[in-house]
């Protein structure tokens, strides 16, 4: 049980790394390649509405993150 929360966890870390990445940040980082710092998207025209979800999706797997932290530090206690 514990090895599958270990695996679950490290994916959940990997996510969150690769998340963050894609951000736009001043110099619109890794997230250029993948068209979200960009002036036109796929999704409209609008990268704003992309950002916005981006960072919805990120806060949602940094909460998993920590709660996946937690139920392994009660697990391997």
């Amino acid at each position: 049980m514990v090895a599958f929360l270990v695996v679950i966890h490290v994916l959940l870390c990997v996510l969150l790394v690769a998340l963050i990445l894609m951000h736009s940040g001043k110099d619109s980082g890794l997230s250029g390649a993948f068209g979200v710092g960009g002036g036109a998207s796929a999704y409209g025209g609008s990268s704003a509405i992309v950002e916005k979800n981006l960072t919805r999706i990120t806060v949602l797997v940094a909460v998993l993150f920590f709660l996946m932290t937690y139920v392994l530090g009660v697990a391997l206690t």
